[in-house]
């Protein structure tokens, strides 16, 4: 499989990690009693930077690797892969 590396990924991970450090503080707020209320907001946050970041990628794919496609002459390998990655939207 090639690598695939563009400029938007170093956003998206940053994103990501910091989502993650999010979930790991609500694991905390739980262990320690905090209310439902305020434990499900923080959760509703997590899922969405998820959501956004999921979004951002995927967008990413289409502007960068599908665009492209028509230039290398693979449009049904582009296709395949918007086919296969639009099961994720």
């Amino acid at each position: 499989m090639t690598e695939h590396r563009h400029e938007s990924h170093p956003a998206i991970v940053k994103r990501l990690n910091r989502a993650g450090g999010h979930l790991r503080s609500i694991v905390d707020m739980i262990e320690a009693g905090r209310p439902c209320l305020d434990v499900v907001q923080q959760l509703q946050a997590v899922e969405k930077a998820v959501v956004n970041a999921k979004k951002a990628l995927i967008n990413d794919h289409i502007d960068h690797c599908l665009v492209h496609a028509k230039d290398d002459g693979g449009v049904e390998l582009a296709v395949e892969e918007f086919r296969a990655i639009s099961k994720y939207l």
